[in-house]
């Protein structure tokens, strides 16, 4: 069992949560032990796409820290919380409203580079310490700022009207945590409660920051009460599988069915095609030369089982080792 199973986590569930449940499916269906791990933490308070690696796709786990996400969103106005979501306690509360012609105008603002503070209930560290351990504790944490890219942020078609958020305690927004609101569109200057939004974002980027920044821009306050990753790197919620999914392929020893071969999660590189002697030379940490291929990042092949993630300069030399038989 080497590969991804995408998994689509439900809100309440965390990162770590769901390798445990894949660990307990292949141990329920008589599999090999195997090192499992996330490609990327997803909020207990998010649902959405959740990669796990098995056995060798483990080497590329951390890899996919650095890929795009893309998220679907809930901003409801009026209410902002500690956590910037509907676990927090009110922070602070506005009486304004924007209208669907002023989001449509500030969303340019928050579209490409942009700096964006993390918040404080976040994983970052500060002096070994997480973040959010040091504000559940009543500290005063402050996060540098930190670029990031938003490559894509939108409107998604018939959500947004609502009511204004009521924060504080867990499912506390005007709003399911699990899906957006939808209605007919709004009226010409109506007062929008909240909107659902939908983008694709760089590594690093925090959704709950984005969101508050643009309740900022309006001159109001907001949290997310709605929170959906639809997009991991190269997995997308086409390829994700539910826990009971899960559990049922687990319980008929198919899990293999619904696995993802290793190099989906490197299907954004080039692929070099290896002679055995090739590959051999690479399994046994030798560098090729003599080769002409683009440099950079590239997937080394024999046949159809990978070999290698390799850096191609002036030299071909293995990044990450696949320990993969030949079939």
């Amino acid at each position: 069992m080497h590969g991804w199973l995408v998994l689509d986590k439900p809100v309440g569930l965390g990162s770590t949560q769901a390798v445990s449940a894949v660990k307990r499916a292949l141990r329920v269906g008589g599999y090999a032990k195997a090192r499992v791990g996330h490609g990327g933490t997803l909020d207990p308070l998010a649902s959405g796409v959740l990669p796990i690696a098995i056995g060798e796709a483990t080497k590329l786990a951390g890899r996919m820290l650095d890929a795009d996400k893309a998220y679907d969103f809930t901003l409801s106005f009026g209410v902002e919380t500690t956590t910037l979501d509907a676990e927090g306690a009110v922070a602070a509360e506005s009486p304004v409203r924007p209208t669907l012609a002023q989001i449509i105008a500030v969303l340019p603002r928050f579209t490409g580079p942009i700096a964006q503070t993390p918040p404080a209930f976040s994983a970052l560290k500060i002096d070994g310490k997480r973040a959010y351990d040091l504000a559940r504790a009543g500290e005063e944490v402050v996060l540098a700022s930190r670029d990031v890219t938003i490559h894509s942020l939108c409107i998604l078609p018939g959500t947004g009207r609502g009511t204004a958020g009521e924060a504080g305690g867990r499912g506390g927004g005007a709003l399911p945590l699990h899906q957006p609101a939808a209605g007919p569109p709004p009226r010409a200057g109506e007062e929008m409660g909240q909107i659902t939004l939908s983008a694709r974002v760089s590594k690093g980027t925090y959704i709950r920051s984005l969101a508050r920044d643009i309740a900022y821009a309006l001159g109001t306050v907001g949290h997310v009460t709605m929170l959906r990753r639809t997009k991991a790197g190269p997995f997308t919620l086409e390829s994700a599988i539910s826990l009971d999914i899960l559990d049922e392929a687990a319980r008929d020893a198919r899990l293999q069915e619904l696995l993802l071969p290793l190099q989906v999660g490197l299907v954004d590189i080039p692929v070099l095609c290896l002679t055995p002697d090739q590959a051999t030379a690479l399994r046994q940490g030798r560098r090729l030369t003599g080769y002409a291929v683009p440099p950079g990042p590239t997937l080394a092949m024999l046949g159809e089982t990978p070999v290698a993630l390799v850096d191609v300069g002036d030299e071909i030399k293995v990044v990450r080792g696949f320990n993969l038989m030949s079939e």
